[in-house]
């Protein structure tokens, strides 16, 4: 699979470069960190410069280059999942930059720091002229939620967290987690929902679309990860 434009590359290494794509409204940035190759996203309004920040993983001074590189703040801080390793700098950074953090509502009393708002499905989160819209997907923990970015002069763009990578679902191995619950949820909420162009931007790791993984959806319920 290719990359969606010439110069965005989704492979990003932890110590290496931030790669940038560039669309009509909204500017992605995606940059890893941390052995563990989180993904952290910074998303910029191209009409108002207002941003917002997919993952504070790791690595605060990287992720106050990164907003820095977009603009001179940070508005929303949304929080996909509980997981340690997707939150190392969500302090750091909320201190810093005083955003609207935002997480999944079941996921809310599990954080280092409790959310200014606590999300649903369905909700939308607005930052500028930019709207997400809230897809909460149980299993991988109860609260993970995707946020999808509907382009109006192209397709979808999907954030998606720990609950679906190139490959398969999220981990759903240990105690309170559920394939049962993350498949259903990513079947009906994210390919039953979502065109095959629309992309898919990973918690860990490179991307995918949806056109690529829905081959393989008996593969994975038959699997059972």
């Amino acid at each position: 699979m290719s990359a969606p434009t010439d110069t965005y590359d989704p492979d990003v290494q932890p110590g290496g470069p931030w790669s940038t794509r560039e669309l009509a409204h909204l500017t992605i940035r995606k940059m890893a960190v941390s052995q563990m190759h989180n993904n952290v996203y910074l998303l910029t309004c191209r009409a108002t410069g207002e941003q917002l920040l997919v993952d504070a993983a790791d690595e605060g001074e990287r992720i106050r280059e990164l907003v820095a590189a977009g603009g001179s703040g940070l508005a929303q801080l949304v929080t996909t999942h509980q997981h340690w390793d997707h939150v190392r700098a969500l302090e750091e950074t909320a201190q810093t930059f005083s955003p609207t953090t935002q997480a999944g509502a079941d996921d809310a009393d599990a954080l280092p720091l409790a959310p200014d708002v606590r999300l649903q499905h369905g909700d939308t989160v607005r930052f500028g002229e930019i709207t997400l819209d809230v897809v909460h997907l149980r299993g991988h923990t109860p609260g993970s939620v995707a946020l999808a970015y509907d382009d109006p002069q192209g397709q979808t763009h999907l954030f998606t967290g720990d609950s679906l990578f190139p490959g398969g679902v999220g981990n759903t191995k240990m105690e309170g987690q559920s394939f049962d619950a993350l498949f259903a949820d990513v079947t009906q909420r994210v390919f039953d929902v979502y065109d095959d162009d629309t992309w898919v931007y990973p918690g860990h790791g490179s991307d995918t679309t949806l056109g690529a993984e829905r081959p393989h959806l008996d593969e994975w319920r038959e699997r059972g990860w």
